[in-house]
């Protein structure tokens, strides 16, 4: 029985690893620097408490989880040219990584409905989105995830794990897990697409009918100035969207063939998407939220005065 599994990371890259440490460990750091201050920014700040915010907070909340159950184990594993992760460490790892990266399909999923709300029933938002609403809507998105993936880990952890124990990935993803099994994965193959047709295929699909309904609205103001105004409310949403899920797609919608071994050139691609939603979303979406944000600049602004102000006089004094 295998107790601990050898993951190779970057082993083509050998040449490099040095450059990519220090990429990934900067990318890291701005990474959950970003989103804690947007979690602070909007958890002190008085013009930060729409739904809205707080969708976004709990979104900051998932990339922080998300990224620091991926990033630090493979700044290890690039630092020594690969490195070792006992089974039980696997498991939680892919645990806590596909729980966290489902809970940020439905948060998505919840900011265009709280959009669509907004722009399209403007006059009943708030009486539709009130406190008892938000909380009890944020508080399914993270109970769900994390209880379909313990059913899932239950049934992962009942295979049967002999042989080889090399992953070729930087983590411990799902379909290099279970290519190791030498047990029938049909169970397992059946929940996830359950779990893909729940938390991904009807999520997408919800999103899509929202902004369909969004841009609907949209068209029917005069105005032009109107249209960019409401439009520029979503738009950092919409960009986000279609950064997550359109990783996720090219990750997981393709067929993956569990029984025949990919090509070298589909792991390479595997990695780059799988790199790209676990490093390259968690540290754009600050940006993508910050930048286009004339409320967040405000506040950010506000805060930074505040902090040159008592400086200053420490140093005075």
């Amino acid at each position: 029985m295998v107790t601990e599994m050898f993951l190779l990371g970057f082993g083509h890259l050998q040449h490099i690893n040095n450059c990519i440490f220090v990429l990934f460990l900067i990318a890291y750091l701005a990474t959950v620097t970003g989103n804690m201050l947007i979690i602070t920014l909007i958890s002190t700040s008085a013009s930060l408490q729409s739904p809205m915010y707080f969708f976004l907070s709990n979104l900051s909340a998932c990339e922080v989880i998300l990224t620091t159950t991926i990033t630090p184990n493979m700044l290890y594993i690039l630092w020594s040219n690969g490195g070792f992760i006992s089974f039980f460490g696997c498991i939680i790892q892919h645990y806590l990584a596909s729980s966290t990266g489902s809970a940020e399909c439905l948060l998505l999923t919840l900011m265009a409905y709280d959009r669509h709300l907004a722009i399209c029933n403007p006059l009943r938002y708030s009486s539709i989105m009130n406190i008892n609403t938000r909380n009890h809507l944020v508080s399914w998105t993270w109970m769900v995830p994390f209880t379909v993936m313990a059913m899932l880990i239950i049934t992962i952890c009942h295979l049967q794990f002999c042989g080889s124990n090399t992953i070729d990935h930087f983590y411990c993803d799902l379909a290099p897990l279970l290519q190791l099994s030498s047990s029938d994965t049909y169970l397992v193959d059946m929940e996830i697409i359950f779990i893909v047709l729940f938390l991904g295929v009807i999520t997408f699909v919800l999103i899509i009918v929202s902004y369909i309904s969004i841009f609907s609205t949209i068209l029917k103001i005069s105005s032009r100035s109107g249209r960019q105004k409401t439009f520029s409310t979503c738009s950092s949403h919409l960009a986000s969207v279609c950064l997550y899920f359109g990783s996720i797609c090219i990750t997981y919608m393709v067929p993956s063939q569990q029984n025949v071994v990919p090509s070298q050139p589909k792991k390479k691609m595997n990695k780059f998407t799988s790199l790209f939603y676990t490093v390259a979303i968690p540290l754009l979406n600050p940006i993508i939220y910050s930048l286009r944000n004339r409320e967040m600049i405000d506040c950010f602004n506000h805060y930074f005065k505040l902090i040159n102000k008592s400086n200053n006089r420490c140093v005075l004094f």
